[in-house]
């Protein structure tokens, strides 16, 4: 899903990240931390631990392998975590489900994104990535509810946001089909590199928060 600079010598970069920004977006901040209550809880991603090698182990697994493309070794990992925590354009975190560690998620802010080039991001904005480890969460509806579960409680924490947005891949019908079933509006498909086609889908606080494109 990233690409990234990791020379032994170069500061570790990411690809999709925009850095040059303006200072409305500066002034945001990075992503908004959410207080989860249910059944799912975050951690963020400890790049001096044991997580690492957990992340290479998932990301190994057949259905995340086609899906995101991210057999990283143990020090890319490191790098990937220390970078995101470092700065304000995405936070990594761990996903649990009843205290099982089960998948890893993203929360970043689309303004800092390639995919402000797509539509007038603002910078209150927020997105989030999710890689479900477990492949026995996927296909029953639990994770696709779980995300709207998380998007109202991002609305929740900060009045400002007043979208969210995902964009899998275009090619991932399943996933497409899930989120419209739980109030994502498919805004449509895009092209943001020559080998990533993407949908985006959005969900704003109120139905005229949509972005227009």
């Amino acid at each position: 899903m990233d690409s990234a600079d990791t020379g032994a010598h170069d500061e570790y970069t990411i690809g999709r990240e925009i850095t040059d920004v303006s200072a409305e977006v500066a002034a945001a901040g990075g992503p908004v931390v959410p207080v989860l209550t249910g059944r799912f809880r975050l951690r963020r991603v400890d790049p001096d631990g044991t997580d690492p090698a957990m992340l290479v182990s998932w990301f190994a697994r057949p259905h995340l392998v086609q899906t995101w493309e991210q057999e990283w070794t143990e020090q890319r990992w490191r790098a990937d975590a220390a970078h995101r925590l470092a700065g304000d354009y995405s936070v990594p975190f761990i996903l649990s489900f009843d205290g099982v560690e089960v998948g890893y998620v993203e929360l970043y802010r689309p303004a800092r994104d390639e995919i402000a080039r797509l539509y007038p991001a603002d910078p209150h904005d927020m997105g989030f990535h999710i890689a479900t480890a477990d492949p026995a969460l996927t296909g029953r509806g639990l994770i696709s509810a779980w995300l709207a579960e998380l998007a109202q409680a991002i609305f929740d924490a900060d009045s400002r946001c007043r979208r969210i947005v995902l964009e899998p891949g275009a090619s991932n019908g399943p996933i497409r089909r899930a989120l419209t079933k739980h109030g994502w509006v498919d805004l449509g498909e895009f092209d943001v590199r020559p080998d990533r086609r993407i949908a985006l889908h959005a969900m704003g606080r109120e139905p005229g928060d949509l972005p227009v494109l």
